[in-house]
């Protein structure tokens, strides 16, 4: 495949959550390479994931992010791993949007598993 320039004006995207966007910048069967955005107020379900490792790297805003049950505060320029098996939950408390770029490995989409409160 030959070398392009990619970005959320050209990526694939896709809705989730309440009123999220996602955007595939690299999709193989390897690794996802996604960025996302978070309205404020928004969150995610609970889960882990079987066999993908995440890495969180917030682009712009504050991510607050809960791993097996410890928050942890996550701003520009900063990022936080997953590893497999890890309970977590990404949430946007702040008033201002969230944008994050997640890098999953295996890939994460079909590997969710969603935990009850």
């Amino acid at each position: 495949m030959p070398a392009k320039v990619i970005s959320t004006a050209s990526a694939e995207h896709y809705t989730w959550g309440n009123q999220c966007d996602g955007w595939f910048l690299v999709r193989t069967p390897q690794v996802n390479i996604i960025e996302e955005r978070m309205p404020p107020g928004t969150s995610e379900a609970r889960h882990h994931h079987v066999h993908a490792r995440q890495f969180f790297f917030v682009l712009e805003g504050e991510l607050t992010m809960e791993i097996e049950h410890h928050e942890f505060t996550v701003r520009s320029g900063e990022g936080v791993e997953i590893a497999p098996g890890q309970s977590h939950q990404a949430m946007n408390r702040s008033q201002a949007p969230l944008r994050i770029m997640v890098t999953s490995q295996p890939p994460s989409h079909g590997d969710r598993i969603d935990e009850k409160l």
